[in-house]
């Protein structure tokens, strides 16, 4: 089993960069799919980003591309968000998820593990 735990959100102004963080518990860290997830104000929680087990493998939602970044430390087991260029419709609750799988899935039903979520705000 997996306990993710995120930090890293705030308050921010449009244009600012933020770096969000996954803390992940267990041994097999290197052996899950991880992504991040996002969920505002009376929406769905949608697909940000996800990487693969060992990192080559990235993919994300058309609208961060460009301006967010992945990534992961098998040996700190910890997977980031490097957000840049933010945008007040990237405010939402950002959560964190794992999956033990070679693949790199990018919807929420795939995702067996999440976070508590850590909050985002961008203000124009």
């Amino acid at each position: 089993q997996v306990q993710l735990v995120e930090s890293g959100g705030g308050l921010v102004q449009a244009g600012d960069s933020l770096r969000l963080t996954c803390a992940a518990s267990g041994r097999t860290f290197s052996r899950y799919a991880m992504g991040w997830f996002r969920q505002a104000p009376g929406k769905e929680r949608d697909f940000v980003a996800a990487i693969n087990w060992s990192g080559s493998m990235r993919y994300y939602t058309d609208s961060v591309k460009g301006r967010f970044t992945i990534s992961r430390d098998n040996v700190k087991n910890t997977v980031y968000l490097q957000m840049s260029s933010l945008k007040p419709e990237d405010t939402a609750v950002y959560y964190c998820a794992a999956v033990y799988s070679l693949l790199t899935p990018q919807r929420v039903s795939e995702y067996d593990y999440w976070g508590q979520g850590t909050q985002v705000t961008v203000s124009s």
